[in-house]
């Protein structure tokens, strides 16, 4: 999608004003824009943009929260219209740090998981460790997706991961996490156990395909940061300031 439509896009969702995004998304479907290029190009870097504009303090929480829902608001709509591919027999279990965006871009996962033809379990944050192993045991799933974590967090990450390992159970599961401080610390996803990390959508979606079933000491395969992609989408927002 054109870089401009983000900018578009972003002007009136750090301004909060929700008719004026809600239009914008709307005409974009009308004309053909597919929903899932719209949660991928559009919403998920905005949603991006505004958690590095407060965690730099260059937006008041007033303004993160109205953006963060206005943000919310339209994944909900899309996620209607996403196109369904066939069942492809594979389950994730998805969950999530504490915290609205956290919350936020696990939810586009779940979505385009399940629009890919995955069967999804979406618990999101706040489950205490032992429900999240308790729900890998009960449901068997081909993929643990773990979406954010702030660096304090970091270490009841890696425990939860060596639990899973240590206790065994589904040990063909692998590890993919994304989102917060891993898009930001590279190789933090090896360091913590991890199978796999990414930063885009279609990224992670991509290798969770393609990550054959875990074996234990097997070589870990992970996606190289776009940072290009990150010092474009920092210069779409301070058009969007402009």
């Amino acid at each position: 999608m054109p870089e401009p439509f983000l900018i578009r896009y972003l002007q009136p969702l750090l301004a909060g004003r929700r008719a004026e995004c809600f239009d914008l998304v709307a005409d974009a479907c009308r004309t053909g824009t597919a929903p899932q290029d719209i949660v991928c190009d559009v919403v998920w870097p905005a949603m991006n943009q505004i958690e590095r504009l407060y965690r730099d303090d260059r937006i008041n929480t007033a303004v993160e929260h109205m953006a963060c829902r206005i943000n919310r608001t339209i994944a909900d709509q899309l996620q209607a219209q996403l196109p369904r591919d066939e069942r492809t027999g594979k389950r994730a279990l998805v969950a999530s740090a504490d915290g609205a965006h956290e919350e936020l871009g696990a939810q586009i996962l779940a979505d385009l998981f399940q629009a890919n033809g995955w069967e999804v379990f979406f618990v999101g944050g706040g489950v205490p460790d032992d429900e999240v192993l308790a729900m890998v045991g009960q449901h068997n799933p081909e993929v643990l997706l773990i979406f954010g974590a702030h660096p304090e967090a970091v270490p009841n990450t890696r425990a939860l991961i060596e639990r899973i390992r240590d206790v065994g159970v589904c040990p063909y599961m692998n590890v993919v996490v994304t989102g917060g401080i891993f898009n930001r610390a590279d190789g933090l996803w090896r360091e913590i156990g991890a199978d796999a990390c990414g930063e885009h959508p279609r990224e992670v979606l991509e290798t969770a395909n393609e990550l054959p079933p875990r074996t234990p000491n097997a070589p870990r395969l992970g996606i190289v940061k776009k940072r290009r992609r990150r010092r474009r989408e920092q210069a779409l927002v301070a058009t969007a300031d402009a």
